[in-house]
């Protein structure tokens, strides 16, 4: 135990964390207040943003909400933002805190429902491949029309379920008993058994993350930047749809192509195989459930399939916002399957909340990186080009910058400034159009990097089964490496072989007929 003061003080301080890792931050908070006032404000905005990424990076050696909220707080006292612009990114970024809340701790009282739909999948389906193509494809499909936090949500709470199953009887206890799979008795395990059903967990999570990009970008209401670039774009969904379809659509292919390839030639950290001993385990658990099912469990699996049809509609169609959807499933699977009691309900909440206020923490970076103008330089630049170099440009941008930060805050950056330059006159609608499909792809395919760029991909590396897969930072980048090179080469191509110029077009002249078809139509029927 530490001695003095000075050795308590240091021992507390973001406590178990290496050494090493302590100091670095304590340099962090010394010298961002001597860049700030004695180098440059821009400068000093820059090495925030890398220090946080930092943070990010080193998730398993310190939750980045301790570490990251120093950095942030130290921003505002010092001047870099103010509270005032951070609450404002809050504000605007309520619906994603309320998917959060709600949306996750919704899936977490669906997990019976959930679980028995993959169990069966895992279990009947032996082929490695085909299995990851199905979580793939599974996970494009469900996040064109729903959030990918709800989708990267539901397979979390799944690859859970398995682990917790297989580490429960693996330890020695029965399908029945209460046990805790975050701690491990090496007495019991099987190491070599356990690594390969952590690498098996880690190839599914990574391909329905990627999945969630592939679907994400096609729709409207994939991506909260999606709907922003709609609204400035005057865009309905199957216009959106249509406009983005000349990348989409190949980009989709490809990277179905991709899981196919990692997988059968192992590469990147692909092709773990589920061993026979874990498949065993989850046939017998599945075997066992089926058996013990009362009419009452049955009754609950009925109530959790009608909550999942009123949510993939009620997010679908956009009947209420995401995270009051989520609160409704709350209250629908609690209230009609007998779960009443406070501190039950209180456990969905556990994986989500941290979350929740790292995120938070991440909109006061934001505040940062609009209050000291970092990513004007490169959008001032990338408009100096034309014709498709400006939309290769932009696309580039996009996405370097959706690296390192959030894909929402640099489509919506981009897309008000390129609204502005349309309104000035600087560039004419059909580029803007054309931009708009830049800007919305380069956010949504070469962010997959880093978990940095989207919100499921950091929800997935900061969730409570992370350090249980062993998925870090670096094995995360590593194994969504060919994906990005994949993804990013494809959208380029296409946007670059001027069919997006030929899609335009199109639009223009069907508005035309259809608006002088129209202009007929009434004309004939008023007598005008």
């Amino acid at each position: 135990m530490p001695s003095t003061a000075g050795n308590a003080f240091f021992h507390n301080f973001l406590g178990n964390s290496p050494r090493w890792y302590k100091y670095a931050i304590l340099l962090f908070l010394v010298i961002n207040p001597l860049l700030f006032f004695y180098v440059s404000p821009f400068i000093a905005g820059w090495v925030l943003v890398v220090e946080f990424i930092f943070t990010l990076a080193m998730a398993l050696k310190c939750y980045p909400l301790q570490p990251g909220g120093l950095l942030a707080i130290q921003a505002v006292i010092i001047g870099m933002t103010s509270p005032t612009q951070v609450l404002h990114e809050i504000e605007a970024n309520l619906e994603v805190l309320l998917l959060l809340i709600f949306m996750v701790a919704g899936i977490y009282f669906m997990k019976q429902l959930l679980l028995f739909v993959f169990t069966k999948m895992i279990t009947k389906v032996r082929s490695k491949i085909v299995v990851s193509l199905m979580f793939c494809t599974a996970s494009a499909f469900l996040s064109a029309f729903l959030d990918a936090l709800t989708v990267i949500a539901v397979i979390i709470a799944v690859a859970i379920g398995f682990y917790s199953i297989y580490h429960k009887v693996a330890s020695g206890k029965d399908f029945s008993s209460d046990h805790d799979h975050t701690k491990e008795d090496r007495e019991q395990l099987c190491d070599e058994e356990l690594e390969a059903f952590r690498g098996f967990l880690r190839n599914l999570l990574m391909h329905s993350g990627v999945g969630t990009a592939l679907g994400g970008v096609c729709t409207m209401v994939g991506e909260p930047q999606n709907l922003i670039i709609a609204a400035q774009a005057h865009w309905q969904f199957g216009e959106f749809f249509i406009r983005m379809s000349p990348v989409t659509m190949p980009v989709l292919i490809a990277g179905v192509a991709t899981c196919f390839i990692v997988e059968k030639f192992k590469w990147f950290g692909y092709g773990a195989q589920l061993p026979d001993a874990v498949h065993k385990i989850l046939s017998d658990y599945a075997a066992y459930e089926d058996a013990n099912r009362t009419t009452a469990d049955k009754m609950k699996l009925v109530v959790q399939v009608l909550a999942g049809i009123w949510l993939v509609v009620g997010l679908a169609f956009h009947l209420a916002s995401v995270g009051l959807i989520g609160l409704s499933v709350i209250i629908i699977t609690t209230a009609f399957n007998g779960v009443t009691d406070e501190h039950a309900i209180g456990k969905a909440f556990e994986e989500a909340l941290p979350f929740t206020a790292l995120l938070a923490v991440f909109f006061a970076v934001v505040g940062v990186i609009i209050d000291q103008h970092l990513f004007a330089p490169v959008i001032q630049w990338a408009l100096s080009f034309e014709g498709n170099a400006q939309l290769v440009v932009f696309y580039i941008a996009n996405g370097l910058l959706s690296m390192v930060s959030d894909n929402v805050f640099v489509g919506t950056v981009y897309i008000n400034e390129v609204k502005a330059a349309l309104i000035s006159g600087q560039i004419t609608r059909d580029q803007f159009d054309l931009l708009a499909v830049a800007i919305n792809t380069g956010t949504n395919l070469p962010s997959v990097a880093t978990p940095n760029g989207q919100a499921a991909f950091l929800f997935l590396l900061t969730s409570a089964l992370a350090p249980l897969v062993r998925l870090s930072y670096g094995r995360m980048v590593w194994m969504a490496l060919p994906y990005t090179i994949v993804l990013s080469i494809v959208g380029v191509v296409t946007i670059e072989s001027g069919f997006l110029t030929d899609m335009t077009q199109y639009f223009y002249d069907s508005h035309i007929i259809i608006h002088h078809t129209a202009k007929d139509v009434i004309g004939a029927a008023t007598g005008h």
